[in-house]
């Protein structure tokens, strides 16, 4: 990987395009044309385009499409939600031909016919973000999210003071990684934290507004409630914007997982206590360098770590972390 310094340059030149793009391809006029150029072709299908991650996850994607050569369409559905369209795309994509596919699943199981017509294909699967309950990938390129969710539940224990009643609004319980950020947090509670009990799960799709209600409807059924994680960016800044519009700013502890502006500004304006960091577009280029080395026939090991950091108001303004979150 390139260092996370000129990854993050590169990314910080593209966010503000990325976001007026939507659901586009990279590097080429379209489908068609991209599968039956001299470049080998890489088809990414994403779980969506409404968060900052996934942008900077493009960013970082065609990096590495530029620095290998290698032809990229990338596209994501309207939400995290909508798994059936998600499910078309990487339909259309296989239909074009692709010399690789890469997935991020919002549900595996439903992606599982379409991943084994892939591998029928020969075309081979790169996973990523989220890994996908199956065989056939070749390699995943991921955050190891449980022990990222751990490291949330450790920082939300230390901050509410190793006792009280927390939830946590969770983007979804289909894919792999709202699983893992789920089960990673309530498992390190159940291990390490007697005196913390978990009161309440919910699940808003990753949509700020759902999880906002939800927020608001779990802080009301618990009056002495102590803290809320929330496990995506569209989860935590809805527990956020529950909290602010409760006026609780300073009564409820918010830890959230991802980053990205909203959140940025919530950590640094105290609404937020902090949040777990991925590394989106050392996500998106190792997708497409593992892409282009299972292209080549490269052995690719089964998981590719692209690492997790604890940022808070701390140690935000630090180069470590500056080089891992994205505005």
């Amino acid at each position: 990987m390139k260092s996370k310094k000129l990854i993050t340059a590169i990314a910080g030149l593209g966010i503000v395009a990325l976001a007026l793009t939507g659901c586009t391809d990279s590097g080429s006029g379209d489908g068609e044309t991209a599968a039956s150029g001299d470049k080998p072709y890489v088809a990414i299908v994403s779980k969506g385009f409404q968060h900052q991650f996934w942008q900077a996850v493009k960013q970082g994607a065609e990096q590495a499409a530029e620095e290998f050569d290698v032809t990229i369409t990338f596209e994501g559905p309207d939400t995290e939600a909508d798994v059936d369209q998600q499910i078309q795309m990487l339909q259309t994509a296989l239909d074009k031909g692709p010399d690789a596919i890469g997935f991020a699943a919002l549900d595996s199981q439903a992606a599982d016919p379409l991943l084994q017509q892939a591998k029928d294909a020969n075309i081979p699967v790169v996973a990523f973000d989220s890994g996908v309950d199956s065989d056939i990938p070749v390699t995943t390129a991921s955050t190891d999210n449980k022990a990222a969710a751990a490291e949330a539940a450790k920082q939300m224990a230390d901050l509410i003071g190793h006792e009280g009643k927390v939830a946590l609004v969770v983007h979804d319980q289909t894919s792999v990684t709202g699983v893992d950020r789920r089960d990673g947090f309530v498992e390190y509670m159940e291990k390490n934290e007697p005196k913390i009990e978990i009161v309440d799960t919910q699940y808003g799709g990753g949509d700020q507004a759902k999880s906002a209600d939800l927020a608001k409807a779990i802080i009301a059924a618990n009056p002495d409630l102590k803290g809320i994680y929330g496990s995506n960016e569209g989860s935590a800044i809805g527990v956020v914007q529950a909290v602010t519009e409760l006026d609780m700013d300073g009564k409820l502890t918010v830890v959230g997982f991802d980053s990205g502006k909203a959140q940025i500004d919530a950590i640094k304006d105290g609404l937020m206590a902090g949040a777990i960091t991925q590394n989106p577009v050392g996500i998106g280029y190792e997708t497409v360098k593992a892409a282009v080395a299972a292209i080549n026939g490269e052995k690719l090991p089964k998981t590719i770590d692209t690492g997790f950091f604890w940022y808070d108001k701390s140690n935000i303004d630090s180069d470590e972390i500056k080089a891992v979150i994205y505005e």
